[in-house]
Protein backbone atom coordinates (compact mmCIF):
# COMPACT_ATOMS: atom_id res chain seq x y z
CA UNK A 1 0.00 0.00 0.00
CA UNK A 2 1.22 3.26 -0.95
CA UNK A 3 -0.36 6.85 0.89
CA UNK A 4 0.11 10.37 -0.96
CA UNK A 5 -1.16 13.51 0.23
CA UNK A 6 -3.59 15.77 -2.27
CA UNK A 7 -5.32 18.92 -2.51
CA UNK A 8 -9.13 18.07 -3.93
CA UNK A 9 -12.04 20.21 -3.41
CA UNK A 10 -14.30 18.52 -1.25
CA UNK A 11 -16.63 15.40 -2.88
CA UNK A 12 -19.56 17.96 -3.64
CA UNK A 13 -17.32 20.97 -5.06
CA UNK A 14 -18.66 22.05 -8.76
CA UNK A 15 -15.10 21.69 -9.50
CA UNK A 16 -14.40 18.14 -8.15
CA UNK A 17 -17.85 17.36 -9.98
CA UNK A 18 -16.86 18.64 -13.13
CA UNK A 19 -13.36 16.84 -12.83
CA UNK A 20 -14.56 13.75 -12.09
CA UNK A 21 -17.34 13.75 -14.68
CA UNK A 22 -14.35 14.66 -17.04
CA UNK A 23 -11.67 11.74 -15.41
CA UNK A 24 -14.46 9.45 -15.48
CA UNK A 25 -13.96 8.24 -12.23
CA UNK A 26 -14.73 9.84 -8.82
CA UNK A 27 -11.79 8.79 -6.15
CA UNK A 28 -13.96 9.98 -3.25
CA UNK A 29 -16.45 6.96 -4.27
CA UNK A 30 -14.16 5.21 -6.75
CA UNK A 31 -17.05 4.61 -8.87
CA UNK A 32 -17.14 5.59 -12.69
CA UNK A 33 -19.59 8.96 -13.42
CA UNK A 34 -19.98 8.42 -17.03
CA UNK A 35 -20.21 6.27 -19.90
CA UNK A 36 -16.70 4.85 -21.35
CA UNK A 37 -15.65 7.48 -23.89
CA UNK A 38 -13.01 5.82 -26.67
CA UNK A 39 -12.20 9.52 -27.75
CA UNK A 40 -11.25 10.79 -24.39
CA UNK A 41 -10.52 7.68 -21.85
CA UNK A 42 -6.93 6.80 -23.40
CA UNK A 43 -5.79 10.56 -22.32
CA UNK A 44 -7.59 10.53 -19.24
CA UNK A 45 -6.74 6.83 -18.17
CA UNK A 46 -3.48 7.86 -15.85
CA UNK A 47 -5.00 11.10 -14.21
CA UNK A 48 -8.27 8.61 -13.60
CA UNK A 49 -6.08 6.49 -11.53
CA UNK A 50 -5.09 9.06 -9.24
CA UNK A 51 -8.27 10.84 -8.70
CA UNK A 52 -8.55 14.41 -9.65
CA UNK A 53 -5.91 16.09 -6.91
CA UNK A 54 -3.05 18.49 -7.05
CA UNK A 55 0.15 17.00 -5.53
CA UNK A 56 1.23 18.18 -2.07
CA UNK A 57 3.29 15.27 -0.94
CA UNK A 58 3.64 12.59 -3.34
CA UNK A 59 2.77 8.76 -2.98
CA UNK A 60 5.03 6.76 -0.53
CA UNK A 61 5.53 3.60 0.97
CA UNK A 62 4.46 3.65 5.25
CA UNK A 63 7.55 3.49 6.94
CA UNK A 64 8.19 0.52 9.70
CA UNK A 65 6.51 1.63 13.16
CA UNK A 66 4.30 3.40 11.69
CA UNK A 67 0.70 2.64 10.01
CA UNK A 68 -2.15 4.30 8.16
CA UNK A 69 -3.85 5.77 11.55
CA UNK A 70 -0.92 7.01 11.92
CA UNK A 71 -0.25 9.09 9.23
CA UNK A 72 -3.93 9.73 9.23
CA UNK A 73 -3.96 11.24 13.08
CA UNK A 74 -0.65 13.67 12.06
CA UNK A 75 -2.28 15.13 9.18
CA UNK A 76 -5.36 15.87 10.76
CA UNK A 77 -3.44 17.26 13.53
CA UNK A 78 -1.05 19.36 10.64
CA UNK A 79 -4.43 20.71 9.07
CA UNK A 80 -5.63 21.87 12.21
CA UNK A 81 -3.14 23.52 12.48
CA UNK A 82 -2.53 25.69 9.37
CA UNK A 83 -4.62 28.18 7.40
CA UNK A 84 -6.11 27.58 4.28
CA UNK A 85 -4.79 29.30 0.85
CA UNK A 86 -6.56 30.94 -1.42
CA UNK A 87 -5.42 31.12 -5.33
CA UNK A 88 -6.58 34.40 -6.99
CA UNK A 89 -7.23 32.22 -10.10
CA UNK A 90 -6.71 29.37 -11.68
CA UNK A 91 -5.91 28.62 -15.43
CA UNK A 92 -5.60 26.22 -17.77
CA UNK A 93 -2.55 25.22 -19.13
CA UNK A 94 -0.60 23.08 -21.30
CA UNK A 95 2.42 21.42 -19.59
CA UNK A 96 5.01 19.91 -21.54
CA UNK A 97 1.83 17.34 -23.55
CA UNK A 98 0.09 17.16 -20.81
CA UNK A 99 -3.04 19.59 -19.77
CA UNK A 100 -3.55 20.59 -16.22
CA UNK A 101 -5.49 23.98 -14.00
CA UNK A 102 -2.64 25.60 -12.67
CA UNK A 103 -2.34 28.98 -10.58
CA UNK A 104 -2.58 31.92 -12.29
CA UNK A 105 0.53 33.30 -10.41
CA UNK A 106 2.75 32.18 -7.80
CA UNK A 107 1.44 31.76 -3.98
CA UNK A 108 3.98 32.17 -1.04
CA UNK A 109 1.62 30.42 1.44
CA UNK A 110 1.21 27.71 -1.17
CA UNK A 111 5.21 27.18 -1.09
CA UNK A 112 5.22 27.38 2.47
CA UNK A 113 2.25 24.59 3.06
CA UNK A 114 3.87 22.53 0.34
CA UNK A 115 7.52 23.04 2.42
CA UNK A 116 5.74 22.28 5.95
CA UNK A 117 3.68 19.41 4.61
CA UNK A 118 7.33 17.96 2.73
CA UNK A 119 9.35 18.26 6.12
CA UNK A 120 6.01 17.14 8.67
CA UNK A 121 5.63 13.80 6.43
CA UNK A 122 9.47 12.66 5.99
CA UNK A 123 9.55 10.54 8.89
CA UNK A 124 6.49 8.36 7.80
CA UNK A 125 8.26 7.45 4.38
CA UNK A 126 9.37 4.22 4.09
CA UNK A 127 12.94 4.84 1.90
CA UNK A 128 13.08 4.23 -1.95
CA UNK A 129 13.37 1.00 -3.68
CA UNK A 130 16.34 0.50 -6.20
CA UNK A 131 13.58 0.07 -8.83
CA UNK A 132 11.59 2.89 -7.55
CA UNK A 133 14.48 4.91 -7.41
CA UNK A 134 15.29 3.98 -11.13
CA UNK A 135 11.79 5.01 -11.88
CA UNK A 136 12.51 8.31 -11.46
CA UNK A 137 14.69 8.40 -14.49
CA UNK A 138 17.63 10.15 -11.82
CA UNK A 139 19.77 10.38 -15.14
CA UNK A 140 16.94 13.32 -16.29
CA UNK A 141 16.93 14.71 -13.20
CA UNK A 142 18.83 18.24 -12.34
CA UNK A 143 21.60 18.12 -9.28
CA UNK A 144 18.61 19.55 -7.20
CA UNK A 145 16.06 17.45 -8.37
CA UNK A 146 18.13 14.67 -7.27
CA UNK A 147 19.30 14.86 -4.16
CA UNK A 148 15.31 16.21 -3.64
CA UNK A 149 14.66 12.22 -4.37
CA UNK A 150 17.16 11.35 -1.89
CA UNK A 151 16.37 13.14 0.26
CA UNK A 152 12.09 13.81 0.55
CA UNK A 153 11.63 9.97 -2.21
CA UNK A 154 10.22 12.78 -4.68
CA UNK A 155 12.26 14.84 -6.89
CA UNK A 156 9.54 17.90 -7.54
CA UNK A 157 9.74 19.31 -4.00
CA UNK A 158 10.57 22.68 -2.78
CA UNK A 159 12.15 24.70 -5.43
CA UNK A 160 10.99 22.62 -7.92
CA UNK A 161 7.55 22.11 -6.81
CA UNK A 162 4.88 23.21 -9.29
CA UNK A 163 1.30 23.25 -8.67
CA UNK A 164 -1.09 21.66 -10.88
CA UNK A 165 -4.06 19.77 -11.14
CA UNK A 166 -3.86 16.87 -13.88
CA UNK A 167 -6.29 16.79 -16.37
CA UNK A 168 -4.97 14.74 -18.84
CA UNK A 169 -2.12 11.96 -19.39
CA UNK A 170 0.63 12.43 -22.36
CA UNK A 171 -1.96 13.73 -25.10
CA UNK A 172 -0.12 13.23 -28.64
CA UNK A 173 0.55 16.82 -30.58
CA UNK A 174 -1.62 15.52 -33.20
CA UNK A 175 -4.38 15.69 -30.87
CA UNK A 176 -3.98 18.73 -29.01
CA UNK A 177 -5.64 20.84 -30.77
CA UNK A 178 -8.92 18.37 -30.42
CA UNK A 179 -8.72 18.29 -26.51
CA UNK A 180 -8.03 21.55 -25.45
CA UNK A 181 -11.20 22.89 -26.60
CA UNK A 182 -13.63 20.46 -25.12
CA UNK A 183 -11.06 21.01 -21.89
CA UNK A 184 -11.72 24.80 -22.40
CA UNK A 185 -15.32 24.44 -22.47
CA UNK A 186 -15.62 21.70 -19.64
CA UNK A 187 -13.59 24.15 -17.41
CA UNK A 188 -14.72 27.44 -18.27
CA UNK A 189 -16.89 28.09 -15.19
CA UNK A 190 -13.23 27.54 -13.04
CA UNK A 191 -11.09 29.52 -15.56
CA UNK A 192 -9.95 32.63 -14.39
CA UNK A 193 -11.75 31.34 -10.66
CA UNK A 194 -10.29 31.96 -7.67
CA UNK A 195 -9.30 28.72 -6.15
CA UNK A 196 -9.59 28.16 -1.90
CA UNK A 197 -7.38 25.29 -0.53
CA UNK A 198 -9.46 24.31 2.32
CA UNK A 199 -8.05 20.94 3.15
CA UNK A 200 -6.13 18.16 2.42
CA UNK A 201 -6.54 14.88 1.37
CA UNK A 202 -4.83 11.55 2.36
CA UNK A 203 -5.16 9.59 -0.66
CA UNK A 204 -4.54 5.44 -0.96
CA UNK A 205 -2.97 2.81 -3.08
CA UNK A 206 -4.20 -0.61 -1.67
CA UNK A 207 -1.78 -2.48 -3.95
CA UNK A 208 0.31 -1.82 -6.50
CA UNK A 209 -1.57 -0.18 -10.40
CA UNK A 210 -4.50 -0.16 -8.14
CA UNK A 211 -6.89 3.60 -8.25
CA UNK A 212 -6.36 5.59 -5.90
CA UNK A 213 -9.41 6.65 -3.65
CA UNK A 214 -9.78 9.55 -0.86
CA UNK A 215 -9.44 7.40 2.47
CA UNK A 216 -9.92 10.92 4.83
CA UNK A 217 -10.48 15.21 4.39
CA UNK A 218 -9.42 17.30 6.90
CA UNK A 219 -10.00 20.90 6.41
CA UNK A 220 -7.68 23.67 7.58
CA UNK A 221 -8.42 25.22 11.37
CA UNK A 222 -7.80 28.99 10.31
CA UNK A 223 -9.40 30.64 7.50
CA UNK A 224 -7.55 31.57 4.39
CA UNK A 225 -5.39 34.52 4.46
CA UNK A 226 -7.00 37.43 1.94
Amino acid sequence: MRVAIYATPPAGAALTRAAALWLGRDAFSGEPTREPDPAIDPLVAEPARYGFHATMRAPFRIADGFDLEDVDARLADFCASRPAVTLPAIELSAIGSFFALVPSAPSAPLADLEAALIEAFEPYRAGLTEAEIARRRPDRLSERQRAHLDAYGYPYVLEDFRFHMTLTGSVPEAERARVAPRLAERFAAFDGAPLVLSSLALFIEPSPGAPFRVHSLHHFGQPADR
